[in-house]
């Protein structure tokens, strides 16, 4: 089946979706800052703009959609139109974040990545807790 949108109006859809203050960041910002910690939002100054920076510990948090960086939950799924297109967007994301990481390790950080699927109501007591342990490590 093929795809039943426009290219103009695909388009417009794509464009809506946002890399930053996305609603699973925003969760953890909430969160973070409820526990008492401040950070420093998407710094630039840092390979792959970090989505939280807590300077004074060298610690960084990623919050991943799960499509967008293939994981492995139900919702890390792969299209079936223009199969050959996402199976090379993904897996060009899920490379730069290996890289991102490796570069920010090789610097002296520490990285935490949270997946969306992490941040829903029965499970983000889990997600809270590998934070805190991470910060306070």
């Amino acid at each position: 089946m093929g795809d039943r949108t426009s290219s103009v109006e695909r388009s417009a859809l794509m464009a809506r979706i946002r890399s930053q203050n996305t609603r699973p960041e925003m969760i953890v910002r909430s969160l973070v800052h409820r526990l008492g910690y401040r950070f420093v939002p998407n710094d630039r100054r840092l390979p792959g703009s970090p989505d939280l920076v807590f300077v004074s510990r060298r610690r960084v948090i990623f919050v991943h959609g799960c499509f967008w960086h293939s994981h492995t939950c139900g919702r890390g799924f792969r299209p079936s139109t223009s199969a050959a297109f996402w199976e090379g967007k993904l897996r060009g994301n899920v490379a730069r974040d290996r890289r991102v990481q490796s570069e920010l390790e090789s610097r002296g950080w520490s990285c935490l990545t949270l997946h969306e699927c992490e941040l829903s109501a029965p499970v983000i007591d889990a997600a809270m807790w590998r934070i805190i342990e991470f910060l306070e490590r």
